[in-house]
């Protein structure tokens, strides 16, 4: 997701994780037996220690609860995950089918990385959006597809907040010097959360008839308003003042988080090496084209044209929906990937509660959901704006970036590739995965794309072909804020970059505007790996070409794209086994 959020939210929470080992379960009655004991984990962990997650995924059985953040609800479930990862440590027989390895590593790897997050990372003690966001992201699920009755539904919300107003008490006992910059960024939400509840909420549900339900609903929506108005107060002037905590989760952290979410061991320093490189390589790249276009103007003067030529804020919505003709008619003329459904997916404005963080996401049903829309969110201008504030946010809608948008977020990116999730064999392939293949994926078709021809004008001559030249030019833009992503979650991280040098860094070494280096920089402080889009994307680059090698003439584009989709979403190094039988290097 271009400027995306972590997962984003709707995406970032149930596309967390990895797989780290390499033991094999034998066959029978030990496959039986992993199967078995990930449904238990599924219902006893996964999805009982966050309901938000089953809504999502589509399981409604959970409707009526929420998260419990207190001290005793996290310490069992810090002793149920260590429990299961004994459980299915113990099944480490070699001999098996290696698909059943893969899913025996997701398992241990999604037990181990949650592990990491609550007695390590523990955001549950340092980021007040945890709580604010967390709330209203369980109202969002419940009130973004047409999955029951309104009634039904409304009914499953009011149970929700009236457990609310708890979350937010919990809050401010757990919260413990957090880092100025998550405070900070809660309070931005906040506003577009209160509004939510106040407006989106409650016209979601206008067609609700059970009066009961309804007279419910007045009073859970205002007791959870008034628990975010008073929040907010806490936030504002309480623990902003006393936030002084280190964002920085560190390199041993960062180390472990890398391997038990996306299945990455390579040393810090050289991954940092080889994320330089292709900074370096798409800086020099995106100066050739520049030169293409403007022969006569610097790089930096060639961007800032290009952010001029944009759609009206008005207009950007429908801008997004024109692309989707063209990019499949070009998909399937061009046999790139199978698209499993002809549906569209609906285009609309980012969510309040989601905007602080991001420009564009993908909204899918999970893969149990009867209801199956798909939204594509867009972040518009804020009407309190400066007419400044707008021009310098829709620069980064330019029209090259539109379409490199489009095709990240849909078509063949997130949507495609989730609609194959869909119709993945197994639960642990439909619910387990990583960061790195999602964005990596929808970040290599972007270029892919491109290099298959996408927006040539037939007949012209590359250099002379100024439309295609302006979408690689956007293309290039969006790979050059994923690079920079990767060199500052890395060093940030680990020490060796300060808040203000990142800023810079996205500025001068990513091409970035100081509205979005700086919104980036915020967002990394919480978001530590946010390298996986171009860490995932140089796995599958790398995948490719070692696939198009083995398979020789026989070699099909579509042939490689349908196969490395159904295998899900795991990380790339499980995808490398499956396609080529190997363990090789996958960078």
């Amino acid at each position: 997701m271009p400027n995306g959020r972590k997962l984003r939210i709707a995406l970032a929470a149930s596309l967390l994780l990895a797989a780290c080992s390499a033991a094999q379960p034998r066959s029978g009655a030990e496959q039986g037996e992993l199967a078995a004991l990930a449904d238990r984990y599924f219902e006893e962990v996964f999805f009982k220690y966050s309901p938000t997650r089953a809504t999502r995924a589509g399981l409604h059985a959970y409707d009526a609860r929420l998260e419990d953040f207190s001290r005793s609800a996290i310490d069992a479930q810090v002793a149920a995950l260590k429990d299961f990862e004994d459980r299915v440590q113990r099944l480490q027989s070699s001999g098996g089918p290696p698909d059943a390895a893969a899913d025996r590593d997701l398992l241990l790897s999604d037990i181990r990385s949650s592990l990491l997050e609550l007695t390590t990372i523990r955001r549950w003690e340092k980021d007040p959006n945890v709580y604010s966001s967390g709330i209203t992201e369980s109202a969002f699920v419940i009130i973004s597809r047409n999955f029951a009755s309104p009634d039904r539904r409304l009914a499953s919300l009011v149970a929700r907040e009236k457990q609310m107003p708890r979350v937010l008490e919990v809050a401010r006992q757990n919260l413990k010097n957090p880092p100025r910059w998550y405070t900070a960024i809660a309070l931005e939400q906040l506003p577009g959360i209160i509004s939510f509840f106040e407006n989106d909420v409650p016209a979601a549900f206008k067609e609700a008839k059970d009066a009961d339900t309804r007279r419910e609903f007045e009073r859970s929506n205002s007791q959870v308003l008034s628990a975010l108005r008073a929040y907010q107060q806490f936030l504002q002037h309480d623990l902003l003042p006393r936030s002084g905590g280190d964002y920085r989760i560190g390199a041993d952290a960062y180390r472990k988080k890398l391997l038990f979410d996306e299945a990455v061991d390579l040393p810090l320093d050289q991954l940092l090496e080889i994320g330089t490189a292709d900074l370096r390589r798409n800086q020099r790249e995106f100066q050739r084209v520049a030169r293409q276009l403007a022969p006569d103007r610097a790089p930096g003067q060639v961007l800032q044209d290009l952010g001029a030529d944009h759609p009206p804020p008005a207009g950007l919505l429908q801008a997004f929906r024109d692309t989707f003709g063209d990019l499949r008619g070009f998909i399937d003329t061009r046999r790139i990937v199978t698209v499993p459904s002809p549906v569209l997916p609906i285009v609309e404005e980012t969510p309040p509660f989601m905007r602080a963080l991001t420009f564009a996401s993908m909204d899918m049903p999970g893969p149990f959901e009867k209801a199956k829309e798909a939204f594509f969110n867009v972040t518009l201008p804020e009407q309190t704006w400066t007419p400044e504030q707008v021009e310098e946010h829709m620069a980064g809608f330019n029209r090259g970036t539109v379409i490199s948008t489009a095709i990240h977020e849909a078509y063949p990116g997130h949507y495609v590739q989730l609609l194959w999730v869909q119709r993945a064999p197994k639960k642990v392939r439909q619910l387990l995965g990583c960061a790195s293949n999602v964005e990596g994926w929808a970040h290599y078709t972007e270029q892919m794309m491109l290099d298959e021809g996408y927006g040539r004008t037939a007949g012209l001559a590359e250099e002379n072909d100024t439309a295609f030249l302006k979408l690689r030019l956007g293309q290039l833009q969006d790979a050059l804020l994923r690079n920079a992503r990767y060199v500052v979650g890395i060093r940030m991280h680990t020490g060796e970059m300060t808040f203000e040098q990142a800023v810079e860094f996205f500025e001068k070494e990513g091409y970035q505007s100081p509205a979005n280096a700086l919104r980036e920089t915020k967002r990394g402080t919480s978001d530590p790996t946010y390298l996986v889009y171009t860490l995932g994307k140089l796995q599958i680059l790398k995948l490719r070409d070692d696939y198009r090698r083995k398979a020789g003439a026989s070699f099909q584009l579509q042939e490689f794209h349908d196969a490395f989709l159904r295998q899900g979403f795991p990380p790339v190094k499980i995808i490398r086994r499956a396609l080529l039988g190997d363990d090789g290097p996958a960078l």
